[in-house]
């Protein structure tokens, strides 16, 4: 190639590589903003829609303090706090998948798979049954018992890697769901009643103390999550790249773990372990995203499903309101098993 040939490359070459670096970047803009108007929508369907419909200026009108007879109770104290529960519950629920999963590399590894939830589940219905416990002290329950169970399946799947920890999790699951068995069984029949329906994951029982809960407790985590946000994309070189760039591997697992911990526990004491939405939102998320994980995209999908699903369980049968868990343990179960099945026929190739 000739100088001047060389030198009229040069500029394409480079704009070449300034457009291809460029192009995920407005792809995730335009799933952001694409969600972000879903999960909007999704919003107002909640509140404003259903059995009980609201037209929007009556809407902003009991959020400006006017009572509506009938109306203002049924928006304010049921249909609002549900949906904006369903909304955080969902987020937090889609960046604790994300994040287990971007770091074991397994998309297994979701708190719902590997025992966390089921911990939080745990010990929140022991607070309940034993000792009564209710509101913010179902939260620490939950919290304290999702931190012994992922502390318990780290320390047994030491030195056995991300399968191992997987397998061990799934069996923690198993004695923990057992262990909530038992604790029904010793509960008086209204409580246990109540408490199934918790476990299966609903919106119904929702009110601004749980809201709010839950609420706060995601904003004290924000700024761990942000951190954490660019500590996994560091890990997603692997650790050997992501040690090489500065990242300290072994602090920013230990911080992932927590903020994960945390952001799958307090969901749970709030709504119950709605299942499989950690399992789903982190591939949904990664799969819009081009390939790579997004915590902010992972809330965002998280949010979508528990605010689709619990508008179906709501109106789908006329006069029954089904606990939102039901739905979306109906979506996520045969996605489990077409990933058990595609995972196994590529073992079976390599």
């Amino acid at each position: 190639m000739s100088m001047l040939e060389k030198t009229i490359a040069a500029p394409a070459t480079g704009a070449w590589v300034r457009e291809a670096r460029k192009a995920p970047r407005r792809r995730r803009t335009l799933v952001t903003g694409t969600l972000g108007l879903l999960v909007f929508a999704l919003l107002a369907v909640n509140i404003l829609l259903g059995s009980y419909t609201v037209t929007i200026p009556d809407f902003f009108a009991m959020l400006g303090g006017k009572t509506i007879p009938g109306a203002s109770f049924i928006v304010m104290e049921n249909k609002l706090p549900q949906a904006l529960l369903g909304l955080l519950a969902g987020a937090s629920f889609g960046m604790a998948g994300t994040i287990f999963q971007s770091m074991l590399r397994n998309p297994l590894a979701s708190p719902d798979i590997i025992g966390i939830s089921y911990g939080a589940s745990a010990t929140a219905v022991a607070a309940m049954v034993l000792f009564g416990v209710r509101g913010a002290g179902v939260s620490v329950a939950a919290i304290i018992g999702a931190l012994l169970v992922a502390l318990l399946i780290t320390a047994l799947a030491r030195g056995r890697g991300g399968t191992g920890l997987i397998l061990i999790g799934i069996g923690a699951a198993a004695f923990m769901q057992a262990a909530v068995t038992f604790l029904l069984s010793r509960a008086d029949i209204t409580n246990a009643q109540d408490i199934m329906v918790w476990l299966t994951g609903s919106l119904n029982s929702a009110n601004w103390e749980r809201t709010g809960i839950l609420a706060v407790a995601m904003a004290l985590l924000l700024p761990f999550i942000a951190g954490g946000s660019r500590d996994l994309r560091g890990l997603a070189l692997g650790d050997d790249t992501a040690s090489g760039l500065g990242l300290n591997v072994p602090r920013a697992r230990l911080m992932l773990t927590i903020v994960g911990v945390l952001l799958a526990a307090f969901p749970t004491a709030a709504a119950g372990p709605i299942a499989f939405v950690a399992f789903l939102s982190g591939p949904i998320a990664k799969r819009l995203n081009g390939g790579a994980a997004s915590l902010p995209l992972s809330a965002l999908v998280g949010s979508a499903i528990v605010l689709a699903a619990n508008f179906a369980a709501i109106n789908a049968i006329p006069g029954t309101s089904l606990p939102v868990g039901v739905v979306t343990g109906a979506l996520g179960a045969p996605f489990l098993l077409w990933l058990l099945i595609s995972s196994n026929r590529a073992n079976q190739g390599g």
